[in-house]
């Protein structure tokens, strides 16, 4: 009877252990998918800023129909949530990539690019 308890014993830990690694690993997928989502909100907030500029006409500070000129405002560069660059402006297209604070695997951190043309915001996910 006592090795039959015991078994149970070292069963009910073995099944408690796989069910806290399941949920750790859960804990992590939503934590980083959470923070993929708020940095497309913010590239897509930045997109929409270089938009307004792009429409607005030069004699109000504008760039009167291109993107050149537009630069992130200085509290978006970095957030809480990552870092923001320009990595392509075109008269017609912008793109602005942001990089996040978490790491989805080894050293690879989250990455998302919104371009930006006349009429579209458009997000993809790199990382």
């Amino acid at each position: 009877m006592g090795q039959q308890q015991l078994l149970l014993i070292v069963m009910a830990v073995i099944i408690v252990g796989i069910a806290i690694a399941v949920s750790i690993a859960l804990f992590r997928s939503n934590a980083i998918e959470s923070k993929r989502d708020i940095l497309i909100e913010e590239t897509t907030s930045l997109g929409l800023m270089a938009l307004q500029y792009f429409k607005k006409p030069a004699e109000l500070g504008g760039g009167s129909h291109s993107f050149i000129g537009w630069i992130i405002p200085s509290q978006m560069i970095a957030t809480a949530n990552g870092n923001f660059v320009i990595s392509t402006v075109d008269p017609d297209e912008l793109v602005i990539t942001g990089i996040g604070t978490e790491v989805v695997t080894g050293t690879d951190s989250i990455e998302v690019q919104t371009i930006v043309t006349a009429h579209t915001v458009n997000s993809i996910i790199i990382h």
